[in-house]
């Protein structure tokens, strides 16, 4: 059994800030963890834009804080994103999060991240496995 606050992850390394500046990321559960999906609370800050493709994962989002309009940039359909809405990225879509207040949000990914993925010039997350170097 694992037992695991965000307290306990504050300022360690599965408190991870992005290198956009537009968010960060409590890792609860991660690849090392061997449960096969990964867990997380992130915070999109206000006012900001993040682009991002899942390309290697499939992501269910559940906002528990905050608005935020997503952007479905295949199609350009746009939905607002209240506490208790969850999206699917099912179909790795190309998205894209605009905050109009801080947005925390509890995240699964599947496959399950190792904790050390930052989004690439695509929005990408790339596909790091455990047996890698960190």
């Amino acid at each position: 059994m694992i037992v695991r606050s965000f307290k306990d992850i504050e300022d360690t390394e599965r408190h991870i800030k992005s290198k956009s500046g537009t968010w960060e990321s409590k890792r609860i559960v991660l690849a090392r963890e061997g449960v096969g999906f990964s867990l997380h609370e992130t915070i999109l800050y206000a006012g900001t834009e993040t682009s991002m493709w899942y390309a290697n994962h499939i992501e269910a989002v559940l906002c528990v804080e905050g608005e935020a309009e997503l952007t479905n940039d295949e199609t350009g359909e746009k939905h607002w994103i209240t506490p208790g809405t969850m999206y699917l990225l099912d179909g790795h879509e190309k998205h894209t999060m605009r905050p109009k207040t801080d947005f925390r949000c509890v995240c699964v990914f599947n496959p399950p991240i190792t904790g050390r993925e930052d989004h690439d010039e695509n929005g990408v997350y790339p596909l790091i496995t455990e047996t890698e170097e960190a």
